[in-house]
This record gives structure tokens, sequence and C-alpha cells, in this order.
């Protein structure tokens, strides 16, 4: 059928109100109904105007990873960024030291390791005629040249933060040679003549 056709009834609907008692007139409603139906089907499937598609709905699952610009605005400042480690000594390589045949010139090549690994806090010149300080430390070490102990044999008084200016310097010209060919104990004494620019020089090389 024609989508512009009118649909026709049959005649059976009209003649079956004539129809005598209520058969007819139970058979004239079904045959009414169903044909007010297929009216409503045709009229809808004959429209002139095309159907709205139907809406779309996009789901996203709540495990979709973000954007990488997401994830990078998310990251803190500085992170995976690792925290700052501990300064390194201050001072300059030195070349190994030789093994000291005496006490002597153990004490000899201590003074010298000691301006050449110290060179911003030393000095080699005319020792002035007053010293800002003076401390005496005695430096006991182990077989293979490195230190075991540092004592203050003498504190200066009036600048007492010298001696560990002392302290640092000598760790700084560690370590000191083999001393398994001398006998022990191992240890020498030095003298830091500190200026007042608190520069010091070592009295063995005075």
């Amino acid at each position: 059928m024609s989508c512009i056709d009118k649909p026709k009834f049959n005649s059976a609907s009209t003649d079956a109100r004539g129809a005598s008692g209520g058969q007819g007139r139970s058979l004239a409603r079904p045959l009414m109904a169903s044909a007010g139906l297929g009216l409503i089907v045709l009229m809808a499937g004959c429209s002139d105007s095309p159907r709205a598609p139907a809406s779309v709905t996009t789901v996203t699952s709540a495990n979709t990873p973000a954007s990488t610009d997401a994830q990078q605005s998310s990251t803190p400042a500085g992170s995976g960024s690792q925290a700052p480690t501990t300064a390194p000594k201050a001072g300059v390589a030195l070349a190994p030291p030789k093994p000291p045949r005496s006490h002597d010139e153990l004490r000899l090549q201590a003074a010298h390791r000691l301006v050449e690994a110290n060179p911003q806090q030393s000095y080699t010149g005319k020792v002035p005629d007053i010293l800002l300080a003076i401390p005496v430390l005695e430096v006991t070490l182990n077989r293979d040249g490195s230190i075991k102990r540092i004592m203050v044999l003498r504190k200066p008084h009036a600048e007492p933060g010298t001696i560990q200016l002392a302290i640092d310097a000598l760790h700084r010209a560690a370590p000191y040679g083999d001393l398994s060919r001398l006998p022990s104990p191992w240890k020498f004494t030095e003298t830091f003549l500190f200026n007042d620019e608190r520069r010091f020089k070592p009295r063995t090389l005075d």
C-alpha cells in the first residue's frame, strides 16, 4: 500500500452493527479496534519528517587513565626530583704519599701535605710578629697512614675556633703514607701558626 493511500474500512464492521443480539456487537468491537490500531501504525511509518537520531551518551570508565597533560600538571614540582648530599670537603687531590723512612720524615711530609691540601687556608711566607692563635695538635696514625686520633696539646684562648680549622686541614691532607716500616707509635706533633686572616703555617716549615 502506498504511504499516501488512505486506508479503507471493511463494511463488515458496519454490517456487524445490524446483526441481532449481543453476538453481533461483540464481533464488531475487535474489528474496529484492529482497524484503528493499523491506521495509527501506518501514519507513524509514513511520516515525512525523519526521526531524530537517538542521543549518544559517552560513558567514561573510572579506570580510564588521565591524559598526559593532566598527569604532568598534577605532578608536584621538584618530584622524582632527589634530597642534597653532604658537600665535598675543600682541598685538592694529592699524589699518593711516600712511605716515610723515619719519624722526622713523617712529620716533614705531613707538613708539606697540609699546605698542598689546603691552599686557601694556609700560607708559606714570613710569619707575622703577632699571631692570631697558636694551637698545637698531636696526630696518631694507623699503619696505612690514616688518622686514628687527634689530641689538642695547646688550646688558644683568644681564638678557640682555630682548633677546628687545624683538625679539618689535617683530615684533608690524610693519609700520610705507609707506616709499616716505622716502629710504633705512629704519631707526629704540629704547631699551627694562624695569622689575622685565619690562615695557618705549619711550624715545621718555618
